[in-house]
């Protein structure tokens, strides 16, 4: 197969972090650009990956990246003031070493707002673990430091494609109503088209179904892409952007006083709440509420008027459903009050059946209900790209059109998803994605409830986040 290169890197490029995703977005950078060799770094502590990358005559520096030496470390490898800074660690502050990168004049992607090692589980303000103020942050430096080499942030799977798939699927909509709506050219114009076309809410609706023959062993968490980042993530609070119609709050819920006031928080671990929602594959299903990013940056996005009263914004979250064994693992995790010792990433090699489903649900709207994303296979997966299942090549992927768009546009400054050219960064995107489909669904959160125990919901309306959230 023949694979286009976007462009020439000049300078190092430097990849923070070398697990599942960082050897999967290997290859692609590889196919996909022209660089210097030479200059290809891995920043990376764990030893596993040294014999890999000393056969492909890579650079490995062996160490972690912290908060006391990653000036040194970055500031040596990008003394020319060129190249590109790939973040795809865990335990490294997202925001630390973008403003470094800036100020060194290189640019920048990450997938993920991640905070510096001991965050997670050393901060007891719950509100200030939640995704909204890590996200807040960067806007903070954004706003007070406009413009600049660019700096992609949280450009993967999800966060990432799914706020390219939310315009895509917002334009489909348009086109099955039967409406000539121009394609907006602003935030602004596609929060009205949001607003215009009835929608209520976006779920980021998740199906795992990644499998392999040999059932998990007690006592290790498996997953099918990072167990630290799931494990994290999945003990922050559970968060959601808040929309304009609902009518109900949680008892345990909280706002925030601060910021572009999008998003509530709840007292609760994400990866213990369960939600209501709806994939292709198996139909209804329960999700689990995990904190992420797009949730925020989404509702942020298409809100309509002023932040703190605005005239229409999207309620918006993840609705994840886990490959089974990881659900499995959570199980055992959460039951046991305490982290298994093992950690497993399932391998291409070792799964048998199984896609990972992942796409939006835009729900609310004249014809009910729209999921539209990637339904791509693990055999797909496998032809197309070494060293990643499915579930990682739809992530790295993605960070692959976000350095194209990042080349493309070395001025941009910090910048989300939302906020790129989504027809841009899908045409790269999407050969690595398999089958990218829209589906129509009648379902409902108030169907399919098992009608022999009450439950807390409002009938009125049955997209009202109180008919989600499963009791």
């Amino acid at each position: 197969m023949s694979h286009p290169v976007y462009g020439r890197i000049d300078g190092p490029i430097v990849i923070i972090g070398f697990g599942s995703i960082g050897r999967g977005t290997l290859p692609l950078i590889e196919r996909h650009f022209d660089y210097d060799a030479d200059q290809l770094v891995v920043i990376e502590p764990n030893d596993d990956v040294a014999n890999f990358l000393h056969q492909r005559r890579i650079r490995h520096i062996q160490t972690a990246i912290t908060r006391e030496n990653h000036r040194a470390i970055l500031g040596d490898l990008f003394k020319d003031g060129k190249g590109f800074c790939v973040n795809l660690s865990v335990d490294t502050s997202s925001l630390d070493i973008m403003r470094l990168c800036r100020k060194l004049g290189v640019l920048y992607i990450d997938t993920v707002v991640e905070p510096w090692a001991g965050f997670y589980f050393e901060t007891t303000d719950n509100a200030q673990r939640t995704n909204y103020a890590l996200r807040q942050r960067v806007r903070d430096e954004k706003a007070a430091n406009p413009g600049g080499p660019t700096a992609v942030s949280c450009c993967g799977a999800n966060p990432g494609m799914v706020s390219w798939f939310v315009k895509e699927a917002l334009m489909t909509l348009s086109r099955d109503l039967g409406r000539d709506d121009a394609m907006p050219a602003s935030r602004e114009g596609w929060a009205a088209l949001m607003q215009s076309l009835g929608v209520k809410g976006v779920h980021i609706a998740e199906r795992d179904t990644q499998a392999r023959r040999t059932p998990r062993p007690r006592g290790t968490f498996v997953n099918t892409w990072s167990v630290e980042g799931f494990i994290s993530e999945g003990f922050q609070p559970a968060e959601l952007g808040w929309g304009t119609h609902e009518t109900w709050f949680p008892d345990n819920g909280h706002s925030h006083s601060t910021g572009c006031r999008a998003g509530i928080w709840l007292e609760r671990p994400g990866a213990i709440t369960r939600i209501h929602t709806w994939c292709p594959t198996p139909g209804p299903q329960f999700g689990f509420l995990v904190t992420h990013n797009e949730a925020i940056s989404i509702a942020d996005y298409y809100t309509v008027g002023a932040p703190e009263a605005p005239d229409f914004r999207p309620t918006c979250h993840y609705a994840y459903h886990p490959c089974d064994d990881a659900v499995l693992s959570l199980h055992e995790m959460f039951g046991s009050g305490r982290q298994q010792t093992e950690h497993h990433i399932l391998a291409p090699d070792e799964i048998v059946e199984g896609i990972d489903e992942l796409g939006v649900l835009l729900f609310g709207h004249e014809k009910n209900a729209l999921w539209y994303g990637s339904r791509l296979s693990n055999a797909e997966a496998m032809r197309l790209a070494p060293y990643q299942n499915a579930t990682g090549l739809q992530v790295t992927s993605a960070v692959i059109a976000g350095m194209v768009w990042a080349l493309e546009n070395p001025s941009a400054g910090i910048i989300e998803t939302d906020e790129m050219d989504h027809s841009r960064c899908l045409e790269v995107q999407r050969p690595y994605l398999g089958p990218v489909e829209a589906h129509y669904t009648d379902w409902t959160p108030l169907q399919d409830r098992w009608e022999l125990f009450p439950e807390d919901i409002d009938e009125s309306d049955p997209w009202l986040f109180r008919n989600v959230l499963a009791s």
